[in-house]
Parts: structure tokens; sequence; C-alpha cells
């Protein structure tokens, strides 16, 4: 009697995790579906625009890739998002990592009020301010300019302390009393003890940074205010569209698919890289807050 309980729940176990499998398969098919349609459009030799009543080409071609790279701007925008963003990831996870050890590990006045008045101005989207910051920009003179655009998007890096201070909680506090016993700084029980233990949130914090600025499009759109040597990718490919839609070149459209499979490859490959450090940083700092 027992043995065939023990069967039925097994076999139950099983119809359950089947039925759980099938659901996440459907769901990535539908979330795989746009990337698809992407890459697809990126090979039409045909040029058309947004609209067809049909999915695959016509006709099969790299020409818009060739195109791409030839008659258009784009390696110089990928190039100024590249340096925007590798600028801002050390920026940023450098102010990240440094106040969330500050906030996790040390004791002062008006500790918790400073913590709290961070999570609260982070609940407001940061366009708010933008007709403001654009002013300040143009007073010293960095509209048009990269650097403003990093100064932009580091300016708030240390409101995202959450995540990596609940990971520096999980870290026992006896490791860094120990090494102060043996006469260690502050500073040297950072970069010794804790970095090297915290690999995981370092990586999603650079993984955060990065993302960040790769795809913004508002801010580096009115930074900028039409010089396209300073333009983004992601600034650059909205212009192509807008071209298309104000003069009717339809023919950029499957440039544009081709561009968009470009910028989608740092991101993809970084992901597939640091996927289980990323899932770390990401529970391990969700731990304690």
């Amino acid at each position: 009697m027992e043995k065939k309980k023990f069967r039925s729940k097994k076999g139950a176990e099983r119809v359950s995790l089947v039925l759980i499998y099938a659901i996440l398969i459907i769901i990535s098919l539908i979330w795989l579906i746009p990337f698809l349609m992407l890459i697809i459009l990126s090979f039409r030799g045909e040029q058309v625009g947004m609209s067809v009543d049909y999915l695959f080409p016509k006709q099969w071609s790299f020409n818009n890739y060739v195109r791409l790279f030839t008659e258009t701007k784009f390696l110089t925008w990928y190039g100024n998002t590249l340096l925007v963003s590798v600028i801002v990831t050390v920026v940023q996870t450098v102010i990240v990592l440094m106040t969330s050890y500050a906030l996790s590990r040390l004791r002062f006045k008006l500790r918790k009020p400073l913590m709290n008045l961070m999570l609260i101005l982070g609940m407001f989207p940061g366009f708010l301010s933008m007709t403001a910051v654009y002013f300040v920009l143009k007073e010293i003179g960095l509209t048009q300019n990269l650097l403003g655009l990093i100064l932009v998007y580091s300016a708030s890096s240390a409101m995202q302390y959450y995540i990596c201070k609940g990971f520096f909680d999980t870290i026992p506090k006896s490791l860094d009393e120990a090494a102060r016993i043996d006469g260690a700084s502050r500073h040297t029980v950072f970069l010794k003890i804790i970095l090297p233990l915290a690999k995981p949130i370092i990586i999603y914090t650079i993984l955060t940074a990065f993302i960040a600025p790769w795809g913004e499009y508002m801010f580096s759109s009115f930074i900028m205010l039409g010089n396209d040597d300073k333009f983004t990718v992601a600034v650059g490919m909205k212009s192509w569209l807008d071209n298309a839609t104000l003069m009717g070149q339809e023919g950029y459209f499957p440039i544009f698919c081709a561009a968009a499979v470009v910028v989608s490859i740092p991101i993809t490959a970084l992901f597939i890289w640091l996927q289980r450090y990323y899932v770390e940083g990401v529970t391990g700092g969700s731990v304690k807050g």
C-alpha cells in the first residue's frame, strides 16, 4: 500500500514538472519571437518598410550589414556608446562598492535617514530633472559633449547601494574585526578581505552599470540636441526611423534591424558569460536590507 502511494506521489511530481517545463518553454518561445523576427528582418534583401504582409525575406542578403558599416555613422555612435558605458561602469562600480561598504560596516549619525533619503529619491524617475540638468550643463559648456553625458549617468550612482549593501551584510563582521586587531586599516580590509569575497555582487554591479547607458535614449537625445557626431547608438538609430517617416526612406528599416542585432551582441555575451555571478549577486544581495 505504501509503495503504491509512493509511486503515485512520484508520478504526480513528474507530471507537475513536465507541466512546469512545458509552460516555461512556451513562455521562452513567446519571449524569443521578437528577437528572431529582428534577426530575420536584418537579412531582408528587398528594401521595404516596417509593415509587410510576410515574415521571411524573399531575398536573403548581408547587404544591410555592409551598408550599416559603410554608409552610416554607426561605428562612430557605437564607439561613443562604448566609451560612455565603460567609463560610467568603472565610476559607478567604484562608488557603489564604497558606499555600500560604508553603509554596511560603519555606524554614524544620520546613517539610516541618509539610506532612507536615497531610497526615496531613487523612486522618482530621472527625467523629471532633465530640463534643470540640461541648463546646468549648458552653463558649464558640457552640452553636446560626451563628458556631460558621463557626468549625468554617474551622478546618482550612490543611490544604487541597496543590493550591494545587502550582500556585504551577509559577510561576517568577525573577518573585519580580526583584520583590524591585526592592524589592518579600513582600506586594507575593504580591498584585501571584503572585495575578494564579493565577486558575485561586483559582477552584478558591473553588468547593471554597463547596461543602463548602453540603451538609454532620453537624456542622451536631450543633451546632444542634433550633434550627430556625438550620438549614442540609441539616439542615432531613432534618428533613422524619424528620417524614414518624414522623408519616406523605408529602406532604412532593414539597416535599423541589422544595427539592433549588432548592438545586442555585447549585452548578450556579457550575460551568457557572467550569468552565474549575476544570479548569485541578486540572490545574495536581497537576503538583508
